[in-house]
């Protein structure tokens, strides 16, 4: 479905952007991962996912709370395979604390990769969108996006302005063939709520498995956690001639969560 496109996913070397890569590499999607960590790791993983449809990879490691990081990475994306087709923004970082006592550089950081890493890529990839007439951004948000939690003012606020963002882009963007989604999972297992399971655990003397089953019942009716994977096939989704006219949507897959 997606031979010849160009994909680059932020934060694409674990968990969420990692699945979704490999997802658009099946479609035959040209990758450009970006992200720390096993880089060599997800290269192989998503290397194997578009083998068949002989998708090619490329990396770079930008900064995403660095404006020059974020251009080198767009024409660094440009240079290797042409143009930026499909734009997935899933950035991001997390801190916990109340307001009173949330470190102002935390904050910072947090808007920073979450919401305004996002702007950059955006308004670097949308020309070349616009000139060709066919683009698709999709903005890896949360529940968090449409709904709030104790202790995480800046994810929320970055998550929320994220949605906004995406509105406003499929609607400057609404009688063209680029379109603009915002996709808000509740809990997927990934590091980042691995280590609140762990903080759980730690705090109340629980198994990790119990820890896990507490962390779904304070939010999440489904009781199960949505995987990489099956954000993957939004995406595809979200690329496909059947969603040509989902423009500005908040797409939350999150067992039930903000339904309550």
């Amino acid at each position: 479905m997606l031979k010849g496109k160009t994909a680059l996913v932020t934060g694409s070397t674990s968990g969420i952007g990692l699945g979704i890569a490999q997802a658009l590499a099946r479609q035959g999607a040209n990758i450009v991962l970006n992200g720390f960590g096993d880089v060599d790791a997800a290269r192989s993983q998503v290397l194997a996912a578009g083998e068949a449809a002989a998708a090619r990879v490329a990396y770079h490691g930008a900064d995403m709370c660095r404006v020059a990081d974020i251009e080198d990475l767009m024409k660094y994306s440009v240079s290797q395979f042409g143009r930026v087709d499909i734009l997935v923004n899933n950035a991001g970082i997390q801190h916990v604390a109340n307001v009173e006592d949330f470190p102002v550089e935390r904050w910072d950081a947090v808007i920073a990769v979450n919401l305004t890493s996002a702007f950059h890529t955006c308004r670097v990839a949308l020309p070349a969108m616009q000139n060709a007439n066919w683009g698709r951004i999709i903005n890896v948000a949360s529940v968090h996006g449409l709904v709030g939690s104790a202790q995480k003012s800046a994810y929320v606020a970055a998550k929320h302005g994220i949605v906004g963002l995406t509105k406003v882009i499929a609607l400057e963007n609404a009688t063209t063939g680029v379109t603009c989604n915002a996709i808000c999972p509740g809990w997927v297992l990934t590091p980042l709520v691995q280590k609140q399971v762990d903080a759980k655990a730690a705090e109340h003397g629980l198994s990790d498995e119990d820890a896990k089953k507490l962390l779904l019942r304070e939010k999440e009716p489904s009781m199960q956690f949505s995987t990489p994977e099956e954000l993957g096939e939004l995406v595809l989704f979200f690329c496909s001639p059947a969603a040509n006219n989902v423009r500005g949507a908040a797409w939350n897959m999150d067992g039930g969560w903000a339904a309550q």
